[in-house]
């Protein structure tokens, strides 16, 4: 019989390992970024409203694992308002390489430009995961060994807590068959020795992995740096470009929050694509100019004085001109000024009333319509898409006005098409798109799209007592009107008390008969496609 191993010898040479065995380690998160029930609950939501989101999903799972851990760390990286990473010993060993993207992702300078555009926003947060894709893709390939490494490193770490669990379990059974002297039998004693070196064998395995993990993850930092701050500035450009798409269209962040995830996603998917979406800086350019004029416009009380200008008004000329009057040498040239409309007069913005009834604009669609121009700041730009900016434009004012709108898309006779948006209605931006995608290429004619202008300010007066309309002329083309029209119109204003804008796109030889200025109370034309300076006036006016 071997000799006795005392209970206590075994207990000092096991002491670390009971040590780890009683008191395991907290549990580990497989999430990089620490997340409350609400967060994990607006992330299911996101992937089950987002089928590309899904689509990702299943892609990336298919050839890595836990990249749907990833995912949800991206998403709530930026949709969280101050997203907090996990230290390295709170992660899953498996999980650190994706701690490492989301790591170099925060502390990238391009993600405070992105979050500008996500936090908060559950579906730019989701879109922003989405343009990081190729990156993902990419990252995931190039760091695979890094992953396999982790993944051992986790392994031997649970085959070591095994280890030490084996450890504390024979020690009891050699505790429980000691005698009352403290002495172990041979072979339970050979048992924990036998524990003991298999977990130290299993620590120094896991070491080993460790150390592997780490130095596999400090290869990749630099890469995984570099990738992330690209993939941060593209998605940050992709947010910003879609908030500015959706603001130049007029869509508010209060029309966003109402729509479903898919609705919002259809929505920008038809505004990259509509018929005007080349044209998106145009159409932002009128929007801002409009709001710009609209500040100006209430600067000043109607008929206040505020400075001096050129003009012919007699009732506005200055004290110093009059008295030129009273010198007989001087009345020559004062008529001479006066006939160039070269008097000193009194500047009074502000003074001209606004109208009161509907704005309608009245777009020319016709088949030049769709010209193009090289603008001078070098873009291409047609005479649609200026016009169209201009009318989108007009509706902003009239709803910064409390006005009614409508756009009349007319081209031939038989070519006019209205749409209508009540200042007492949300904005439909469905028919904003339609109107914005519609274009006959047809023929031109004002009598159709002016007639119905003129029926639509009538029934608005009849109805609500609304007078002081004012209708938008757009056109690059000429056209024929009888006698008979004509003083039909000419009856139409005196009773409704209405004004006729005229902008003509792109002028060509001044006519002898012109059908514009003989229609329009006020008439500008449009040389520079690039340029909405020359109708600013008129957001003063309506």
């Amino acid at each position: 019989m071997g000799a006795l191993t005392k209970l206590a010898d075994l207990a000092r040479r096991a002491g670390r390992w009971l040590t780890q065995a009683v008191s395991a380690p907290a549990a580990r998160h497989a999430a990089a970024v620490a997340a409350d029930r609400f967060d994990e609950m607006m992330w299911r939501d996101t992937l089950e409203q987002s089928g590309a989101l899904r689509d990702l999903a299943d892609e990336l799972a298919e050839t890595h694992d836990h990249t749907s851990d990833l995912l949800r760390d991206l998403f709530a990286a930026a949709y969280k308002v101050d997203p907090q990473v996990r230290g390295e010993n709170e992660m899953l060993t498996s999980r650190l390489p994706n701690r490492q993207i989301i790591a170099s992702m925060l502390d990238s300078p391009e993600f405070d430009d992105l979050r500008r555009e996500t936090v908060g926003d559950q579906y730019a947060s989701a879109m922003a995961v989405l343009a990081q894709a190729d990156t993902l893709r990419s990252l995931l390939d190039r760091t695979e060994d890094a992953r396999d490494q982790a993944e051992q490193a986790e392994r031997a770490q649970q085959q070591l807590a095994l280890a030490a669990q084996q450890v504390s379990d024979e020690l009891n059974g050699a505790e429980q068959a000691a005698d009352a002297d403290g002495d172990v039998a041979p072979e339970a004693a050979e048992s924990v020795e036998s524990a003991i070196a298999g977990a130290e064998q299993a620590e120094h395995q896991a070491a080993a992995a460790g150390a592997g993990a780490d130095a596999a993850l400090a290869g990749h930092a630099a890469a995984v740096r570099s990738e992330m701050r690209q993939a941060m500035a593209t998605a940050a450009e992709q947010a910003r470009q879609e908030a500015a798409l959706m603001a130049a269209w007029g869509v508010n962040p209060g029309q966003l929050e109402r729509m479903s995830f898919e609705q919002r996603a259809e929505l920008a998917s038809r505004l990259r694509t509509n018929r005007m979406a080349r044209f998106v800086d145009l159409v932002g350019r009128f929007r801002v100019m409009a709001e710009g004029e609209r500040a100006r416009a209430v600067e000043h009380a109607p008929g206040e004085l505020i400075g001096v200008t050129l003009g012919d008004d007699l009732g506005l000329v200055i004290p110093s001109e009059i008295a030129n009057l009273g010198v007989p040498a001087l009345r020559a040239a004062f008529a001479a000024r006066y006939a160039e409309r070269r008097l000193l007069v009194f500047d009074t913005k502000g003074e001209e009333k606004a109208g009161r009834g509907a704005i309608i604009a009245c777009v020319d669609c016709s088949g030049t319509m769709g010209a193009s121009h090289t603008t001078t700041d070098g873009r291409t730009s047609t005479r649609e898409a200026w016009a169209k900016a201009a009318a989108l434009a007009l509706l902003d004012q009239a709803r910064a006005r409390k006005r009614d709108f409508v756009g009349i898309l007319f081209s031939s006779k038989h070519e006019v098409q209205a749409f209508h948006f009540p200042a007492r209605q949300a904005l439909d931006i469905d028919a904003v798109l339609e109107f914005a995608e519609t274009f006959f290429n047809g023929g031109t004619d004002f009598e159709a799209p002016l007639g119905l202008g003129v029926e639509m300010l009538a029934t608005e007066h009849t109805q609500h007592g609304r007078a002081h309309g004012d209708i938008v002329l757009i056109t690059d083309g000429l056209a024929e009107i009888s006698e008979a029209w004509m003083r039909d119109w000419l009856d139409a204003k005196r009773l409704l008390d209405f004004r006729l804008f005229g902008v003509r796109i792109a002028p060509g030889p001044p006519q002898p008969d012109d059908v514009l200025t003989t229609l329009c109370d006020n008439l500008r034309d449009i040389n520079d496609l690039a340029d909405p300076d020359p109708v600013a006036d008129l957001f003063r006016l309506l």
